[in-house]
């Protein structure tokens, strides 16, 4: 046999064994999508790059791949099918970059046994197909080299393309909104200095006079503190009297010389003084929670849900002696599907003593007394005052989910003195939308007069996303990827508050 044959050979058995691997994946994935297409039209539909196209895609996709697998059986289209096998897996690959590295939101991934792999190694998964496919392609065709080369690279930019155009096109539909205008006076809020934490898991825990603290998703019992000014830092560690605590979704909470460690789920809160972080006294709730702000030393106002009505309800809790919780279910009021139109983020406002609660989906927040009376509701700037929702039931699971990808009219709030701040990331009249990608948009309403004052541009060069942020005083504190960044709030746009306890 000649070194030619040889090669060949080696050429022929390596296209075959490409095919067939092709074959089996395409076939088993398809066969995954169409088993459970319920889950799989769901999934599609919270997709941040293929949500308005999810009925359609949700048939092609599994469709493509057994055509693929089909003409892969075949020699005469065998040729044909590698080259459709390159291209589909190209965009698969740019679909998952883009949704790891663009997106501000991950969905689930494809089912079967390759919803097991993370994104990333999914990511790696497909480029080695990626790989295997060219160079099926190359020992098929081994006469024409640079043509080969060629019609590969044309196909990588064309699928690649298609996939990024969805991308912008959806990600235009999500953020643009003409129907209001917003007024942004000159620079009222200036960055003071940043301090790089390391890690993307800390959220803000609380404030005191002399310093703030962080809590860790990761480390739930770890405290980062740092001087109000960010110069510096020590981390510490919380102790506390009971560690078989079976704590599922642990938060903590500063309030002066207080801290508090909550978890909904268990549902418990333990106390402790700062000073020593030492948890001194827990309190074994009846009523679960998903949300909890701290009223005074032994109030609590939650978000809590409603087995009954499936709805969102505001409640309170008190500690001490004896445990009472108390529901308020009028405050919160449904559209349509009474938990997820009621999502949102729950505030209160030390210095007014007011609960407050923003509507993630619609353009209204509820403001109540401590005493759950209603004061009023009031609106913000944005046009949505109905939520956009796709829910939809999996009925062989018995969960309602989102379908398509909601459009948030409210991202995070904080609230301080008589202002309410929210950041949102929907864009008015005349707003250029390349500027979200340096900086977050915050929206300003005075909460005594029920009016919508100003917005400002939170500037954050160099790094991409706001995780959180906290008003204190004149200090307004943001997580940004990986730093905590202290800005400064100007007097002649700001009237100056008293430096009493804070909230988010």
């Amino acid at each position: 046999m000649t070194v030619q044959d040889k090669n060949s050979k080696i050429g022929k058995s390596i296209i075959i064994v490409t095919s067939y691997l092709f074959v089996l994946l395409f076939l088993y994935a398809a066969t995954s999508k169409l088993l459970d297409f319920e889950t799989f039209t769901v999934q599609l539909a919270q997709s941040p790059l293929l949500s308005a196209y999810a009925g359609v895609i949700a048939w092609m996709v599994p469709g493509i791949e057994i055509v693929i697998a089909v003409l892969l059986v075949f020699p005469r289209f065998r040729i044909l099918a590698l080259y459709a096998c390159f291209t589909l897996m190209v965009m698969f690959t740019a679909y998952i970059y883009i949704i790891l590295n663009f997106s501000d939101f991950i969905p689930c991934s494809c089912g079967g046994v390759l919803e097991k792999l993370s994104w990333t190694q999914h990511l790696i998964f497909n480029v080695v197909f990626i790989i295997l496919a060219g160079v099926a392609v190359f020992f098929s065709l081994q006469e024409k080299p640079k043509k080969t080369l060629l019609l590969l690279a044309t196909l990588a930019i064309i699928g690649v393309g298609i996939v990024t155009l969805l991308f912008v096109f959806s990600e235009k539909k999500m953020h643009r909104n003409n129907a209001f205008q917003r007024r942004y006076p000159h620079h009222p809020v200036e960055e003071l200095q940043r301090f790089d934490i390391g890690y993307n898991s800390y959220y803000l825990a609380g404030n005191t006079k002399d310093s703030v603290y962080l809590g860790n998703t990761t480390a739930p019992l770890h405290v980062l503190v740092l001087t109000r000014e960010l110069q510096d830092s020590i981390h510490r560690s919380i102790q506390v009297p009971n560690s078989n605590i079976p704590f599922k979704s642990l938060k903590i909470v500063i309030e002066d010389t207080l801290f508090y460690i909550m978890d909904g789920s268990v549902p418990l809160i333990l106390k402790g003084e700062t000073k020593s972080l030492t948890g001194t006294t827990s309190y074994k709730l009846t009523q679960e929670f998903l949300r909890v702000k701290h009223i005074n030393k032994d109030d609590f106002v939650v978000r809590t849900f409603d087995n009954h009505t499936t709805a969102n309800v505001l409640g309170k809790i008190t500690i001490g002696d004896t445990i009472a919780s108390y529901l308020h279910p009028d405050l919160l009021i449904a559209h349509d599907d009474p938990f997820f139109d009621t999502d949102g983020l729950l505030l209160y406002n030390h210095q007014l003593h007011k609960i407050i609660y923003v509507y993630f989906y619609r353009n209204e927040f509820v403001v109540a007394n401590t005493d759950f009376s209603l004061d009023y509701i009031g609106k913000t700037i944005d046009t949505i005052s109905h939520p956009q929702l796709d829910v939809r039931t999996i009925t062989s699971k018995n969960e309602r989910k989102m379908g398509k990808n909601p459009i948030f009219v409210n991202l995070r709030a904080s609230s301080y003195g008589e202002y309410l701040f929210i950041q949102s990331d929907r864009l008015g009249k005349h707003e250029s939308e390349e500027v979200i990608k340096s900086a977050s948009i915050i929206d300003v309403y005075n909460l005594n007069n029920q009016t919508y004052l100003f917005s400002f541009y939170l500037y954050h060069s160099g790094l991409k996303k706001l995780h959180e942020f906290r008003v204190d005083g004149s200090s307004l504190y943001a997580l940004i990827d990986t730093y905590l960044i202290q800005y400064k709030l100007k007097e002649e746009h700001f009237k100056p508050l008293k430096k009493t306890k804070d909230t988010i």
